[in-house]
């Protein structure tokens, strides 16, 4: 069965998705010979118009604003009857992606997601339906502001999103049409200034995410973590890696990572033990790292710790 590219569009009404989705199918660089599927799971003001694409007849619009059409067959169906390639979902905001998680068919797989909101009513959506906004702020790679002002105050958009993810990117889009990148830096929730790094259990994925990216701001500084020990023959000798179970965005999801360990009391450690550990980072070019710079950990002292509350933690 052939796998479906999904594109998937997350927001509250009117806050700018339809009119995304009809900038992009008149996009030149987006037409091509793929038929297009594109699901609208809310009846907004702005309509899709076929007429308008250069490639019009390879676009099927579907409108299923009512829940009883989120369903498999229903998407199945869809899809079969428009032959379609590829599809575009404009999900309705007061539902939660669990639901629609429960109905995509197997061999749909969702290849971005992106949020778009009226930087006007933000706040206030958030501040009355926080669950349904964490929902889609958790998933999304990117959100939208659109219908800036030159005066907005990005700082409470961009709070709120941080208070989610820190790895979404954020875009705000004026009304003169401009377009400009949230660039507020956020600190880090562990001290990178201290003798040695303490860090919270609850932010492992944190500090593997900003090690990874940014190898060279570790270098030389010493690390204290709790970790879940991996061991195998393959590892070099003198070497485990320390690391937690994360997940990105749903159970699904979930996979092991962590950092390599070297240590020459290596072996006294147990596979699948929990482990305090504290290690001095350095920056180095390794195979393991195809060759580009990465975090490699130098083992200073290893104690055994209670597994933390919450085994798996989050991206975020």
């Amino acid at each position: 069965m052939a796998e479906i590219p999904v594109y998937l569009f997350l927001g509250f009404l009117d806050g700018g998705k339809t009119t995304f989705i009809n900038d992009t199918l008149r996009d030149k660089n987006f037409q091509n010979k793929e038929r297009t599927l594109c699901i609208l799971f809310e009846d907004g003001d702005e309509e899709l118009d076929t007429s308008k694409y250069s490639n019009g007849e390879n676009v099927t619009v579907v409108v299923a604003d009512g829940k009883e059409n989120l369903t498999t067959k229903f998407l199945e169906d869809s899809l079969k009857s428009a032959k379609a390639e590829r599809v575009m979902l404009e999900y309705n905001g007061m539902w939660t992606l669990q639901e629609l998680g429960m109905v995509l068919p197997r061999n749909w797989q969702i290849y971005q997601i992106m949020m778009f909101a009226d930087a006007n009513n933000f706040e206030s959506y958030n501040n009355n339906m926080r669950q349904l906004m964490y929902d889609k702020l958790n998933s999304t790679e990117v959100v939208f502001f659109n219908r800036c002002k030159k005066s907005l105050d990005k700082m409470p958009l961009h709070t709120i999103v941080r208070a989610v993810s820190r790895r979404t990117a954020i875009v705000y889009e004026y009304e003169d049409g401009t377009i400009e990148n949230d660039d507020i830096e956020d600190p880090l929730p562990y001290d990178m200034d201290a003798p040695i790094v303490e860090v919270k259990d609850e932010d492992f994925g944190l500090l593997y995410l900003d090690a990874i990216d940014k190898p060279q701001n570790y270098d030389g500084k010493t690390i204290r973590f709790k970790a879940l020990v991996a061991r195998s023959p393959r590892f070099p000798r003198g070497s485990f890696v320390g690391g937690r179970f994360a997940m990105a965005c749903c159970a699904e999801d979930i996979q092991y990572v962590g950092f390599m360990c070297k240590w020459k009391k290596a072996d006294s450690v147990k596979n699948k033990g929990w482990y305090m550990i504290t290690a001095e980072v350095k920056a180095e070019r390794d195979k393991m790292f195809n060759g580009e710079l990465g975090p490699m950990l130098y083992v200073t002292d290893v104690k055994s710790a209670e597994k933390p509350q919450e085994e798996t933690v989050y991206f975020s």
